[in-house]
């Protein structure tokens, strides 16, 4: 990243406050060390040392690229293992800052630039976030299981696409069928001689949700996880539906968690 134009002072001290609640006036002191900053505030309140500090080196250096260094060395994810909800909580406040600078703080602790915003409303519309969609949603483990990696980084394409692959290979361990897709759904949970069943499928309505639930598994391939496989990622404009989609796939990983295998996956 090139030079970083200045903050404006207001952005300074919100982001001095923000940046106080992430630390001991210790850990700001050896980050200082860390980033080779002088800490010349005479200041003792924690936010007040980083406001001073933060506008001496940008009147000193005439650019914010020193403030950026500081904050990605001391917000670093790393510091925040086991208190995720805090990091993402502190990284949104921070972003609403930063979007006037036209910069945005990733949650894999990198720095990006982006069109800056001119008023908080379009500064807060910019911060909703994938995991603020899932308040209020019962997301299932195996599905972070299989896209940890791609949610960290704010990378809801391939989130998607690797959550829907893990709901295949859970199948495929679940049932000891190998395949895929429409095949593997098929061989599993045929209607007449299922390796994997939702139900006890005695009655016809059991027999209908069955049948049900094996449709929306080869709906949920169909639909999600062949396009996504085809189709060049700067074509796809899923970020707004990935909350579904994989909403969806923790649906199905519930249903699976109920299944039972029978007789058929004994000989299969």
């Amino acid at each position: 990243m090139g030079s970083i134009p200045v903050f404006h002072e207001s952005q300074i001290e919100s982001l001095s406050k923000a940046l106080g609640e992430c630390g001991s006036g210790t850990d700001i002191s050896r980050f200082f060390a860390t980033c080779g900053i002088e800490d010349t505030s005479g200041e003792s309140t924690k936010w007040r040392r980083l406001n001073a500090t933060f506008l001496d080196l940008q009147r000193r250096h005439r650019c914010a690229n020193h403030i950026v260094d500081f904050i990605s060395k001391f917000f670093s994810p790393m510091r925040f293992v086991g208190r995720g909800e805090e990091f993402e909580a502190l990284r949104s406040e921070l972003n609403t800052v930063l979007a006037f600078a036209g910069l945005e703080y990733g949650a894999d602790g990198k720095f990006r630039t982006s069109k800056a915003v001119a008023t908080i409303d379009e500064a807060e519309s910019r911060l909703k976030t994938l995991r603020a969609k899932f308040q209020g949603r019962r997301i299932h483990v195996e599905v972070t299981k299989y896209c940890k990696v791609e949610l960290l980084q704010d990378n809801y394409f391939h989130a998607v696409f690797e959550a829907s692959k893990g709901l295949a290979q859970r199948i495929r361990e679940m049932s000891g069928v190998d395949g895929d897709g429409a095949i593997l759904i098929d061989r599993v949970f045929s209607i007449d001689r299922p390796v994997l069943a939702f139900n006890t499928l005695q009655t016809e309505t059991e027999r209908s949700e069955h049948k049900g639930m094996s449709a929306l598994l080869k709906g949920c391939f169909a639909a999600v996880r062949n396009p996504l496989a085809h189709e060049p990622k700067i074509l796809w404009d899923g970020e707004e539906d990935a909350a579904d989609y994989l909403s969806l796939i923790s649906l199905l990983h519930r249903r699976l968690d109920a299944s039972v295998k029978t007789s058929f996956g004994a000989t299969s």
